[in-house]
């Protein structure tokens, strides 16, 4: 068996995955998986030679990649913010569009009470909970597996100020108020040509798909979430890039006030904001 250097072996991973945008990324994740160390290594050991058996493994895993599979889901975890993020096909893996709501959340808020609605891996609670260490961070997922994954990433990560709990949405959350809502819920139509494609399919579709062309969880969290509000309290929700008219119209009709769609680092949009009735900041 021939033997190759860890250049190659990237050069080579890159070359087969030629459905993947990320090729040669998703071949030195897959690599660095194998020979457990960070991305710097491949930059200062590049010329070091593999054994049979790391190649091995390697041309494994990237077969598993070949088939469609998830890089997150294979090695699993994923970057989220400045986490490391464990993920399950129980939930949905982070990704850098949701980074945009942190990106304005640390621009515009110094939030004491937060709570994230539909956490999954709880990167986005995490994350809040991290960059403001006075803050209390309530999370909930109706998913047992979420839950259980989410204190696991809380524990990894190291943040303790956050409470994760099992809740449907607002059901079992702490009567309280709190000046800062967030929630990256399901959003996807059903019928959904996206659905089949890419990573996605390994998704969990509990996840994904939401009723009345994807926005039937976003009308219910607006439609209880001024309860759970301070008066200069904000509701944070992810969209998809084509729901931003509906979902301020939604936002409108729950009784928001200032209400703003913001976009992505690739300028599509993809969340919208609303202050507590008559609130302004």
């Amino acid at each position: 068996m021939s033997v190759f250097s860890l250049r190659e072996v990237v050069t080579y991973g890159a070359s087969q995955l030629t459905e993947s945008d990320s090729a040669k990324l998703d071949a030195e994740l897959l690599l660095l998986h194998v020979l457990k160390q960070t991305r710097t290594f491949l930059f200062t050991h590049s010329d070091t030679e593999l054994s049979q058996e790391q190649y091995l493994q390697f041309t494994q895993l990237l077969e598993r990649r070949k088939q469609g599979e998830p890089v997150a889901y294979i090695i699993g975890q994923t970057g989220f913010w400045d986490l490391t993020i464990k993920v399950s096909p129980a939930t949905l893996i982070p990704r850098g569009d949701t980074e945009s709501l942190m990106d304005y959340i640390v621009e515009h808020f110094n939030p004491k009470n937060v709570l994230d609605l539909g956490t999954g891996t709880g990167a986005l609670a995490l994350a809040t909970a991290k960059e403001y260490p006075q803050a209390s961070v309530v999370a909930v997922d109706v998913i047992e597996e979420a839950v259980a994954l989410a204190k696991e990433n809380a524990k990894l990560n190291k943040v303790t100020n956050v409470e994760i709990l099992q809740s449907d949405w607002f059901a079992l959350v702490p009567k309280r108020r709190f000046d800062l809502i967030v929630s990256n819920p399901p959003y996807i139509d059903a019928n959904d040509h996206h659905l089949g494609e890419g990573d996605v399919r390994y998704e969990p579709k509990s996840a994904l798909v939401a009723e009345r062309h994807g926005l039937a969880d976003i009308e219910k969290i607006c439609n209880q979430a001024l309860s759970f509000l301070t008066e200069d309290g904000c509701l944070m929700v992810e969209h998809g890039y084509d729901q931003g008219p509906h979902v301020r119209a939604i936002f409108s009709q729950s009784g928001f006030s200032n209400i703003e769609t913001h976009q992505d680092l690739a300028g599509r949009d993809r969340f919208t904001l609303g202050y507590y009735p008559f609130s302004f900041v």
